[in-house]
């Protein structure tokens, strides 16, 4: 079975999950802070229902596949076959009532992610790539994502989700990325990235990703025409300090001044 022949059951998995999720959103909610005291990382009764629901659903049509979730712990992990799930992306902004975060679903096979969805179900967009290919799903119809060209620093729009997420020295090559490129903004979670695919900016540039919060990205990065790794040029797919460009150009550039730690 390829990545293509997925895609259907991902539909089904955004959906389920959207379901589970929507009730919660602009509510009064309950927010859990899983770091306890050490910084912020909410969690909410939303977070643990979808990925609930997805996990279900998978473990009912796949039993042999894999799973890893932010919520509810890792299974399988040795499957060839292994789902990477956060029900949330910027679930600091769901808490906010501010609909800057999306449900990511990646599938990896050996090892290597093969297809990745975000979906936002609140305003009813879908971003999907197998790495080949990307596409765009929402109010205004369907079309293919492709990033845009940019070679160089000085042209570049670049975006981050926190200041917060950087160690000293991790910051430090940031702001080095940060002073030469055009525009800087802060916020965007997973829809950094979805803007990225769709051709609205140009550079993402974060550290301290788990793999849950960018497998499901890197085939629609990389399926739009985009470049996605570590800071050292190696694969993005179990997280860490992580750079995603959608010109090859901009992306050696941005690695140059990053990788002088």
């Amino acid at each position: 079975m390829t990545a293509v022949d997925f895609a259907a059951f991902v539909d089904r998995l955004a959906t389920a999950s959207g379901e589970a999720i929507l009730p919660f959103f602009r509510t009064s909610l309950g927010v859990e802070d899983k770091a306890k005291g050490a910084g912020f990382d909410p969690v909410t009764a939303a977070d643990k229902a979808g990925e609930s629901v997805m996990r279900a659903l998978i473990r009912k049509t796949f039993p042999e596949h894999g799973i890893i979730g932010e919520e509810h712990g890792d299974f399988g992990l040795d499957a060839e076959y292994v789902w990477v799930l956060d029900p949330i992306d910027g679930t600091r902004s769901f808490i906010t009532g501010l609909p800057i975060w999306g449900t990511l679903i990646g599938l990896t096979r050996r090892g290597r992610p093969c297809f990745g969805l975000m979906h936002q179900p609140f305003v009813g967009e879908t971003f999907s790539g197998d790495g080949a290919s990307a596409r765009y799903r929402g109010p205004g119809g369907e079309r293919r994502l492709r990033t845009r060209s940019c070679a160089r620093l000085g042209d570049a729009m670049l975006m981050s989700t926190s200041p917060s997420m950087f160690a000293e020295a991790e910051r430090a090559a940031f702001d080095r990325v940060a002073a030469d490129v055009r525009q800087t903004r802060w916020g965007g979670d997973c829809y950094a990235y979805a803007m990225l695919a769709a051709g609205h900016l140009d550079l993402v540039v974060e550290a301290d990703l788990k793999p849950f919060d960018i497998v499901a990205l890197i085939p629609i990065v990389e399926g739009a025409g985009g470049v996605i790794t570590t800071w050292d040029g190696g694969s993005a797919a179990d997280g860490g300090r992580i750079v995603a460009a959608g010109d090859r150009r901009l992306h050696e550039a941005a690695l140059e001044r990053l990788s002088r730690l």
